[in-house]
């Protein structure tokens, strides 16, 4: 069994395990190594623009806000936003800052037709550490992986 098949099978066996009504989950690591191997893999940040802005992104994401800044308000675009960017066979990876909003993103998108649907488990910046800081624990960044300053 080669990587991208050990990833996917160990992300279906989280999403069984966890009782989702997608595809799967992945660490950010996985999902990066699917980002660059996998063709036709679309990674979706789902975070609000001032998260872009002033916590950073990674290059190449899309990005679509699920909830925007102040107050965190619904973007009832959202599924709208996506099926106009993102071809329903494509592997859909979703990201945001923890895995929280990302898991309703990936429910959102399996419900809107789309099969290959993972949530990126910790997120962009993940758990916060014993300071209140995210982003040094779990998550993207505290993995290394490609980002920019937004």
């Amino acid at each position: 069994m080669d990587q991208t098949d050990l990833i996917l099978q160990t992300a279906a066996e989280r999403a069984a395990a966890l009782q989702l009504s997608y595809q799967g989950a992945l660490t950010p690591p996985e999902a990066y190594y699917l980002a660059q191997h996998l063709p036709g893999t679309v990674l979706v940040d789902v975070r609000s623009a001032a998260e872009w802005q002033f916590v950073g992104v990674v290059p190449g994401a899309l990005r679509i806000e699920l909830r925007s800044f102040p107050g965190m308000q619904v973007n009832a675009q959202f599924t709208e936003q996506l099926q106009g960017a993102v071809d329903k066979q494509a592997v859909l990876l979703l990201m945001c800052r923890s895995g929280v909003r990302s898991h309703e993103a990936a429910t959102q998108a399996r419900a809107a037709g789309y099969t290959r649907v993972y949530n990126v488990l910790e997120g962009f910046e993940g758990d916060k550490d014993e300071h209140e800081h995210r982003g040094q624990l779990t998550g993207w960044k505290a993995h290394g992986l490609p980002w920019v300053q937004g």
